[in-house]
């Protein structure tokens, strides 16, 4: 008879505890890096009590991190193995190129860059950690190498500010937002069947220009991209929808002259461009079934999940 040998966990989490005073700055600098998003978040949200010297932002962003450093510390033999090992991944990623210390560093400060600048702090970390509902059969039903798809996009550009000169470096956001018209234009909202989400591909859709919010999205998105352009589609509160990437908030000046005095002159009239700025700062612009031109008003401003297709 084999015998298991008894684990003495005392003993082991012993030795798997980093000596004083090292745990204690580890464990500081985690719950500083995991204070400042959060801090963002609730400075964004609490009212400001308007002390001199902004004295109740500082009150939160310590007792915050505070309330980490305890939490880690009482955790912080299992989170130190955690972080161990976590460093060993970066550190594979880095060696092979994958993802490693550069890609996190500019990850984080991306983030926080854009988290300080968005009035809506908490989609940025929302967006990225809730799961998008039918993903995979949503990527596959966007089918931006049919034939019928780039056909029908390529009918829109000609159909569409085909003569619009002088914008060459706009040319294919231009074209897309000739999709957009083409379709906006078209398109019939259609319930899904009782029983459940019906994700018809863009092919399908091109035959009545008729279905739901998904539908609509998935069609959009396989036009645009079967052009070059670069959609994403956004998840929120039962709905979907598509956006385009514009570029910069330079750009966004170019983009918004163009739809209010060339493209879109009396849909958008006296009327302003609704977009979201990722955590890279790119500058991304509505284009729902919705709206009647480009940058038209959310359904729901709330983020809940992001499918961004390269």
């Amino acid at each position: 008879m084999i015998r298991i040998p008894k684990i003495n966990f005392p003993q082991l989490k012993s030795k798997l505890q980093v000596k004083s005073p090292w745990d204690r700055i580890i464990i500081m600098l985690l719950s500083v890096l995991i204070t400042i998003p959060v801090f963002i978040i609730l400075h964004q949200n609490l009212i400001d009590l308007q002390w001199p010297f902004n004295i109740d932002r500082v009150f939160i962003f310590l007792f915050v991190l505070a309330c980490f450093f305890l939490i880690l510390m009482y955790l912080r033999t299992i989170i130190i193995v955690c972080i161990a090992l976590y460093l060993l991944v970066l550190v594979y990623g880095s060696v092979f190129g994958n993802y490693g210390f550069n890609e996190i560093s500019e990850d984080y400060n991306s983030m926080i860059y854009t988290m300080s600048d968005n009035p809506f702090p908490q989609d940025i970390i929302v967006a990225k950690l809730l799961p998008f509902p039918n993903k995979s059969k949503i990527i596959n039903a966007i089918e931006y190498q049919d034939p019928k798809v780039r056909n029908f996009a390529i009918m829109a550009t000609t159909e569409h500010f085909k003569g619009i000169k002088g914008y060459s470096d706009y040319r294919t956001i231009i074209q897309c937002f000739a999709v957009f018209k083409e379709i906006n234009s078209r398109w019939n909202y259609v319930n899904d069947p009782k029983e459940g989400d019906y994700i018809a591909t863009a092919s399908e859709s091109l035959q009545y220009f008729s279905g739901d919010c998904d539908d609509h999205s998935i069609l959009m998105a396989a036009a645009i991209r079967s052009i070059g352009g670069t959609p994403r589609l956004i998840h929120t509160k039962g709905h979907i929808y598509p956006e385009i990437l514009i570029g910069s908030l330079i750009d966004l000046e170019k983009v918004n002259y163009l739809i209010k005095n060339v493209l879109f002159k009396r849909e958008s009239y006296k009327k302003k461009l609704h977009y979201h700025i990722d955590e890279r700062g790119q500058v991304w612009l509505n284009l729902d079934y919705t709206a009647q031109y480009p940058g038209g008003p959310f359904m729901y401003e709330e983020i809940l999940g992001a499918l961004t297709l390269n």
